[in-house]
């Protein structure tokens, strides 16, 4: 794909952009919509080949791959009138936005793909969820970090509500460097801290040779710190409460 269109450019256009364009590539002409100025101009400024259009249609019309990521509550407004001619293959980055409404908003009968980008695409670091399989969309996601093909909508539904879970990370962090400042550690010493402790854990994570269970084994002794914070506070009522949370997400996302 040489034409690539994106309509909402928000975090996650943005980082397909970046992603683009990660280590010099600009073989790719990218074509944003106008809305978000300031964002769009910044990327039309700051890499060749891309371009800001008039308006979604100039979007749709340029581009041979469409990549649809406007907030939930504003596609139907973003897409009004908007017409997909059959040559095109669209792409569906919605939380909670399936195909069979986005069709019917289209009114086309062009591939539909529904896919779960994140911010970390924009360093190629990360696997991009698609539903349904197609080979040009696999194609374009695998070269932005790899791509795991799903089934069916419901098992595209149950990882899209694992996203969910990305903030509550980041609030879990910087409760833990609000304590460390709450006993008299620098908030500035505490961030830095914790922001280190926890790339770590990150650089773990590559290690594919060892499950998620036993990455914790292996970081815990008996009766150690570790082993103390888990089971006291992630105890089988938290771990239940995080399940409950996750259930209810996914029944909206349905």
């Amino acid at each position: 794909m040489k034409r690539i269109g994106i309509i909402g450019v928000g975090e996650i256009g943005r980082a397909i952009v970046t992603s683009l364009r990660h280590g010099g590539d600009e073989s790719t002409e990218v074509f944003l919509s106008p809305r978000g100025a300031r964002a769009t101009a910044e990327l039309s400024e700051r890499y060749e080949g891309v371009r800001v259009c008039v308006d979604n249609q100039e979007v749709v019309d340029r581009s041979e791959l469409v990549i649809i990521a406007v907030r939930r509550q504003d596609w139907r407004d973003a897409l009004a009138g908007v017409r997909v001619d059959d040559d095109k293959i669209v792409v569906n980055v919605m939380a909670g936005v399936g195909n069979d409404d986005l069709r019917r908003t289209l009114a086309a009968g062009v591939p539909l793909v529904r896919a779960i980008p994140l911010p970390a695409i924009r360093e190629r670091r990360s696997v991009t969820v698609v539903y349904p399989s197609h080979p040009e969309v696999n194609s374009f996601f695998d070269r932005l970090g790899g791509v795991l093909p799903v089934a069916d909508e419901a098992a595209f539904n149950v990882f899209s509500a694992l996203t969910g879970t990305l903030t509550t990370h980041y609030a879990y962090l910087a409760t833990l460097t609000s304590w460390a400042a709450g006993q008299g550690i620098a908030p500035e010493d505490a961030d830095r801290y914790v922001r280190s402790l926890f790339q770590g854990v990150g650089r773990s994570l590559s290690d594919e040779t060892r499950s998620l269970h036993q990455l914790a084994a292996d970081h815990e002794t008996p009766n150690g710190s570790n082993e103390r914070i888990r089971t006291t506070w992630f105890d089988q009522v938290n771990s239940q409460a995080l399940t409950g949370a996750l259930d209810a997400l996914l029944i909206h996302l349905a």
